[in-house]
């Protein structure tokens, strides 16, 4: 079929719709079920298990395989970007590693800890396909949305990214709180773990399935080159990220606001990786059933709250501006991860996932509408989104290392959650320092 054109309402649908396909995989993946399902794996262990020659805390090792995935995405996704502008053909890189998550999804259902490093293999597989086919969903929103458009159909997004993730969780609550009734049998704990195992293909179904939608639409490409690849093309990517770098001397407001971008991305995202480790261990629960259900419960308000925050902060940025926006929201950050540091019961836990949802829903639509707001006037989006993506995994290895580490050390993650406020502390400075001539219109 013929190419829609820019701004159709046809083509801004379907790319939003590929929030909904792969939200599934941040929800119950990376959120709420394969969490709980991984610590119930160390019940019986006291939290600890010798791996790659080390004896390491359960929720320091997913921290440093999530580090390690998000510096190898770094790596990749300039390669993989430079490729996809010559060829123009960033779909096809996108449905790849769309594909390559999905899957390695499906592969959690055997993840146990007799064979740990198969499973490690997966969730590692899982992230880099998630975050990967980001890159190239992430540089389609200029290309396919006018200026004007770009806030409320980034927003459109995530917000039906929450719906969609928020729609399938409840259906794997359900199998694993009441497991009989979608015959799954066994004694009660197999059951559940049974019902957890499947809820991990469910995502990888879903996630192929949905996003087919996204790709019958999507444009292949600003460009239509066919030639053979050569060595200087596929690292072409690293010297189109090169040369963002001396363009950010010439924008000194994108510059800027990408430090604070950089910094607000540690915590964020380490927030939102490491909540439900954190629940799990540090929350004062009254049995194991409760914790079960107390901590999906918190990750279905923080996504129902979160539909809210993105709707909501989109008017505030029109009111107010992009930047003095996201400044307010770090300050939010900012008090939020203090405070994280005396929560002890189930209840202190419910109104921090409330808070936790709201931000997080307003912080993630209006730093990646704002940044593309930001952009000077190019054809070459996918460049600039790659460093941005590249920026923000960066910043992902440097918070999951620190939280890891201090976990670590001292055997709890209140403090590493006390470490996090300082990162949005320094945004919130970076964010003040955004020229505000350049951004009068933000």
């Amino acid at each position: 079929m013929a190419d829609l054109a820019k701004g159709s309402k046809k083509l801004l649908n379907a790319w939003a719709f590929y929030d909904w396909a792969n939200s599934v995989y941040t929800l119950t993946i990376a959120s709420a079920v394969f969490p709980i399902f991984y610590e119930a794996l160390f019940s019986n262990r006291d939290h600890y298990i010798d791996v790659f020659g080390l004896h390491l805390k359960n929720s320091a090792l997913i921290s440093f395989i999530t580090a390690a995935a998000f510096l190898v995405i770094c790596f990749i996704s300039p390669l993989l970007s430079g490729i996809a502008d010559y060829v123009g053909n960033k779909k096809s890189f996108m449905k790849f590693f769309c594909y390559v998550g999905s899957l390695s999804c499906m592969g959690l259902y055997w993840f146990n800890l007799e064979n740990i490093y198969i499973g490690l293999a997966f969730y590692f597989l899982g992230l880099i396909g998630y975050w990967g086919s980001l890159v190239f969903y992430n540089s389609y929103l200029p290309d396919i949305a006018f200026v004007e458009q770009q806030d409320k159909i980034s927003a459109k997004g995530y917000s039906l990214g929450y719906i969609g993730s928020v729609l399938l969780l409840v259906i794997n609550l359900a199998m694993i709180m009441k497991p009989s009734l979608f015959y799954i049998s066994g004694i009660p704990e197999v059951a559940r773990d049974n019902a957890m195992r499947y809820s991990f293909i469910m995502v990888g179904v879903w996630w192929i399935l949905f996003s087919q939608y996204t790709y019958y639409y999507l444009p292949k490409g600003n460009k239509n080159v066919n030639s053979k690849l050569t060595k200087s093309i596929v690292f072409n990517g690293f010297k189109e990220l090169k040369k963002v770098w001396f363009l950010l001397n010439e924008n000194i407001a994108l510059r800027r606001y990408l430090g604070g971008f950089f910094v607000s991305s540690m915590g964020v995202q380490t927030v939102m990786l490491v909540a439900t480790y954190f629940g799990a261990q540090e929350i004062q629960w009254s049995s194991k059933e409760e914790s079960t259900i107390g901590l999906i419960i918190c990750i279905l308000l923080i996504q129902l709250v979160a539909v809210a925050g993105a709707i909501l902060t989109s008017r505030a940025s029109a009111k107010f501006g992009n930047i003095p926006t996201l400044i307010a929201i770090n300050s939010v950050w900012a008090v939020f991860c203090g405070l994280a540091f005396f929560i002890t019961l189930p209840m202190h836990f419910y109104i921090m996932a409330t808070v936790a949802g709201f931000v997080m829903g307003g912080i993630q639509s209006l730093s990646r509408s704002t940044y593309s707001k930001l952009l000077p006037d190019t054809d070459d989006t996918t460049s600039f989104f790659s460093f941005y993506d590249v920026a923000e995994k960066i910043g992902i290895v440097i918070g999951m290392c620190v939280y890891g580490i201090i976990d670590q050390i001292t055997g709890s993650p209140r403090m590493a959650i006390v470490i996090l406020a300082v990162f949005f502390v320094i945004s919130v400075f970076l964010l003040r320092r955004v020229p505000q001539k350049r951004t009068s219109n933000l």
